[in-house]
């Protein structure tokens, strides 16, 4: 939400690429979901005057912003850190064929995994494609820097990358409010092959060139107002970029600095000239040794991973303590909290479906969602994690090795987002290999995990307006798939029945699991009719608790207290439902024998 105070725009990170990106002119801007980076693009729509979209997949989401680029509007892609491989292809390839209109990608990193399944440092991106690449601090910069990299981007015909991380991204700070500038390319269609058309002849010759443009850059970059040196205490110099630098001036504040806003190409004159200044060198930057390491190569001594850690977010308790043990004692000890394990919401249709899949003798091969929490216990119902899209071919290739006489049986879930994302292919590709796999989808009628962004198939767009819904059963049908079922999944024991039966068949099968997300809007607004425990039925058979139903607890009774409460005393306790967390689904009802389970209506 945004705050206005006297200085400014109280802004997230987020918001400030987003309102960076508006002053700048953009015109098109696209991507995929994936925290930390969704909320730049769920803020920009709302700008007028800016075409944004929800994409399939971050590779279609940067080849749209290449195509509004090549007829000379200024365009952005964004995407979590993960996402850039999968749209790494494109991304190698537009820095051979450059730009018309500016081009930013916003790469947004998760050091520590906040809700990731990798640690990537995407700076080795700008390194391997050979593109130019910015690192804000903090909003005000984060915002400032937009502009700055659609300007960069025109000047040289590069793509440019602006690398976030989760620090960044989710901060608050003030933000000067600009005005909206006019992108001074005109836009038009305008033919130039010999640029665009990547055969090889051209490409060689677009090879030479994109070394002429980085040589160009780096020159560049030794003046570049985001690189600067801050004089301080010589004794100790720091080389840093983004968060990291708060964490440095925090933890050293007079100590001299050198703060790299352009993370590459590096200014080397600037990088020698400060270290001849100071009587030790440290870089200090979160992941890789990427500074460093360059740095090194230049023949600069230097220290950094020997002392500041490669794994995890780093903050300024860890900068301090690691270059100046003995200031432990005057650092404020981090708060130890007690766990709170992630779990699936109260109501939510995918926990009849790994209730039922923990119950059967199979492989789960899953996939990257709020479904991924049906590892966890009670359920512990997956078995394989990957990437996005691999749950398909991962079961396929298990399939394939255990050979047709095997009594294994293996199955593949995935959401619907993720499967449009990238499950197609391998649904293609199971179908045409002849895989005996159940895929099951997940259909809970939007982009949940990220915070229920819409996707080709949930009926609407961006900003919710009423769009096209992707008919999931006639894709399947259409990939060659003869075997489609639609369950509806807080049915747990008909659903049970249509998986057992998918399972048995030797030839590849889709389950399609049909049931809103309970953070649906439409879902929260409708107040649901609660479920209830009538505890004088409730026998303690523990059916309902092995669910893992946040809105379900248990009651354990000590020695004696059953027969003393009426019940058999070899009974250990009772299940109690609680009404405010219900969500009405009814999947804990269709598991009880014993009329324990009552909805709403009939409570007395």
């Amino acid at each position: 939400m945004t705050h206005e105070t006297t200085q400014g725009l109280w802004l997230s990170g987020n918001e400030a690429i987003a309102l960076g990106a508006y002053e700048a002119g953009v015109k098109v801007a696209s991507g995929y979901p994936g925290t930390p980076s969704t909320e730049i693009l769920e803020n920009l729509c709302t700008y007028q005057g800016v075409y944004c979209e929800w994409a399939p997949n971050e590779k279609v989401g940067l080849e749209t912003a290449l195509g509004a680029s090549f007829v000379g509007a200024r365009a952005l892609a964004t995407m979590k850190h993960v996402g850039v491989n999968v749209a790494a292809d494109p991304l190698f390839t537009a820095s051979y064929t450059g730009v018309r209109g500016g081009l930013v990608l916003v790469s947004a990193d998760d050091p520590e995994m906040h809700s990731s399944q990798n640690e990537q440092d995407n700076r080795n991106y700008a390194f391997a494609a050979k593109v130019p690449m910015l690192e804000p601090s903090d909003p005000s910069e984060a915002k400032e820097m937009v502009g700055a990299a659609f300007r960069l981007s025109e000047e040289l015909d590069t793509p440019v990358m602006l690398r976030i991380t989760t620090r960044v991204s989710h901060v608050k700070g003030v933000v000067t409010k600009g005005v909206r500038e006019e992108a001074p390319v005109a836009i038009g269609i305008e033919k130039v092959p010999g640029k665009l058309v990547m055969l090889p002849a051209m490409a060689r010759k677009r090879r030479v060139y994109v070394e002429e443009r980085m040589a160009k850059c780096k020159r560049l970059a030794e003046a570049y107002p985001y690189n600067r040196i801050e004089d301080g205490d010589r004794q100790r110099g720091f080389v840093t970029s983004g968060v990291s630098y708060l964490y440095v001036k925090e933890a050293f504040p007079e100590a001299a600095v050198l703060k790299l806003g352009m993370c590459w190409p590096l200014p080397e004159e600037m990088i020698r000239s400060f270290a001849a200044m100071v009587g030790e060198l440290i870089v200090v930057e979160e992941l890789d040794p990427f500074l460093e390491t360059h740095i090194k190569a230049m023949g600069i001594p230097c220290r950094g991973k020997e002392l500041i850690p490669n794994q995890g977010e780093l903050n300024t308790a860890i900068v301090r303590e690691a270059i100046d043990p003995a200031s432990k004692p005057q650092l404020f000890a981090p708060v130890e909290l007690p766990n709170r394990p992630p779990n699936m919401c109260a109501g939510c249709p995918h926990r009849g479906i790994f209730y039922n899949l923990s119950r059967m003798k199979l492989f789960v091969s899953g996939d990257i969602g709020c479904y991924t929490l049906g590892f966890l216990p009670p359920l512990s119902a997956m078995d394989a994690c990957v990437c996005m899209g691999a749950s398909v071919p991962i079961a396929h290739g298990m399939v394939k090795a255990l050979g047709e006489g095997s009594h294994d049986k293996v199955v593949s879930v995935i959401g619907d987002s993720t499967f449009l994302h990238s499950g197609i292919t391998g649904l293609v590709n199971s179908v045409y290999n002849g895989s005996a796999a159940t895929l099951i989808i997940l259909d809970n009628r939007i982009t949940a995990m990220t915070g229920q962004q819409h996707n080709p198939a949930s009926g609407g767009s961006i900003l919710g307006d009423p769009a096209p819904s992707l008919d999931l059963e006639g894709l399947c049908r259409a990939i060659g798939v003869k075997h489609v079922f639609t369950v509806n999944p807080h049915d747990v024991v008909e659903t049970r029945k249509v998986l057992k039966a998918a399972v048995e068949l030797s030839e590849p099968s889709v389950v399609i699991s049909r049931a809103p997300c309970v953070l649906l809007p439409e879902m929260k607004e409708r107040r649901p009719v609660s479920y209830f425990t009538n505890q004088d039925n409730c026998v303690g058979c523990m059916s309902c608790i092995r669910l893992g139903c946040p809105a379900i607890s248990w009651t354990a009774f000590a020695e004696g207290e059953a027969v003393a409460r009426g019940y058999r005393a070899t009974q250990k306790g009772v299940s109690k439902i609680d009404e405010i967390l219900c969500n009405d689904c009814g999947q804990c009802a269709s598991l009880c024998k014993f009329n324990a389970i009552t909805r709403g209506e009939g409570k007395k």
